[in-house]
């Protein structure tokens, strides 16, 4: 059986900003999608944010995000991520540095997301 594929549409089913949680109403509108070295955020179905992605292949569970539109323009999020049954969590590195686990705590800057395909 292959490595499930980071690449499509997620849809958020919890997340957590620096060990607080983030509202469902907000999760409900929010979609992720990596395609082709791109990645893009639509909120409401318009895209918000968006840029290009690399996944690292030596290690197969670091992805890096380089802002180009919207408020991510002109960072790099470096980002750890996993695969559990059919979700993907990821954690984004805020403030610039690779996370080393899947917990976020107050003043951390790690932003935690447990996704769904739709």
């Amino acid at each position: 059986m292959s490595a499930p594929s980071l690449e499509g549409r997620w849809q958020p089913l919890y997340a957590e900003l620096d060990g607080e949680q983030a509202p469902q109403e907000v999760l409900q509108q929010t979609e992720f999608e990596l395609a082709a070295g791109i990645y893009t955020v639509r909120f409401g179905g318009v895209m918000s944010d968006t840029g290009s992605f690399t996944v690292e292949t030596e290690t197969a569970h670091h992805l890096t995000l380089h802002g180009a539109i919207g408020p991510n323009a002109g960072r790099t999020i470096p980002c750890l991520f996993k695969f559990i049954d059919d979700t993907l969590m990821i954690c984004f590195g805020l403030g610039g540095a690779r996370p080393r686990n899947f917990r976020t705590a107050p003043g951390a800057q790690l932003y935690l997301v447990t996704y769904r395909r739709p």
